[in-house]
């Protein structure tokens, strides 16, 4: 069986419930501040989110509305952004999703490398993080965030960073992710990657086969993962043997 170096984790919608009451509530205050008539409901935000990183998806909306979003507003709107976004995970509004915490400190009893690969920026990162310090301290060996790359995902290059920074063998690692764009930056840097998939993400459907397991959550005693593709897990819990049978049969 192929031992495991390492775990990337996805942050939002992978390793806590962020998106609908953290980022878009931060996002619609942002705007307000900002002069900005722009409200995302959750239908909105929802297609939204196939546009992975904050920037983006600003430039990309006020293209779509016919707004012009130059440089000096475009950075406003990012730092009031990160400001109520960094109030609301502080005020306990954000849940790890089942599992979670669970597999993350049976990783780090094991000595497994685990490292956060995602396309929020740092400081938001550190905010959860910070907010979880109980359950997540201690247990990053590091992390990849926006302000580290050029290309987010889909493309492979956050994923492609992590592996130099960890120094693992990329057929010893395993990714997680929610998320079409994240799942397109595991594969395109060679990376076995098991998806929780998010409700809101309509392609996700047409490529979920490019994933090494499709499951619900990561299961709780009393939550039991459900498997959708990939090796069965009796226990309803995944684990570390889970991650590395998974490791060896992709192998073959």
């Amino acid at each position: 069986m192929t031992r495991l170096q390492a775990v990337f984790w996805d942050v939002d919608g992978t390793l806590a419930d962020t998106e609908l009451n953290g980022h878009r509530q931060a996002f619609n205050q942002a705007f307000a501040d900002c002069g900005l008539s722009w409200n995302w409901n959750e239908q909105l935000y929802s297609e939204l989110l196939s546009i992975p990183g904050g920037r983006q998806r600003m430039q990309s909306y006020a293209q779509r509305v016919g707004d012009t979003l130059d440089a000096e507003l475009l950075e406003r709107l990012r730092r009031s952004k990160q400001q109520h976004y960094l109030k609301v995970v502080s005020s306990g509004a954000i849940t790890l999703r089942p599992g979670v915490s669970r597999l993350l400190h049976e990783l780090n009893r094991a000595d497994v490398q685990q490292w956060i690969v995602t396309s929020s920026g740092e400081a938001s990162v550190l905010a959860l993080i910070e907010s979880f310090s109980g359950e997540l301290t201690g247990i990053f060996e590091g992390m990849v965030t926006a302000d580290d790359v050029y290309r987010h995902k889909p493309h492979p290059d956050p994923y492609q960073l992590a592996l130099d920074l960890s120094g693992s063998d990329r057929a010893s690692v395993v990714v997680f992710e929610d998320s079409t764009p994240g799942l397109q930056s595991a594969r395109a840097a060679g990376l076995c990657c098991v998806l929780t998939p998010s409700p809101w993400d309509r392609e996700l459907e047409n490529s979920q086969q490019h994933a090494s397991a499709v499951i619900d959550q990561l299961g709780e005693d009393e939550q039991k993962a459900r498997i959708f593709s990939g090796p069965p897990c009796a226990e309803g819990l995944i684990t570390l043997e889970y991650l590395e049978l998974l490791l060896s049969a992709t192998s073959r």
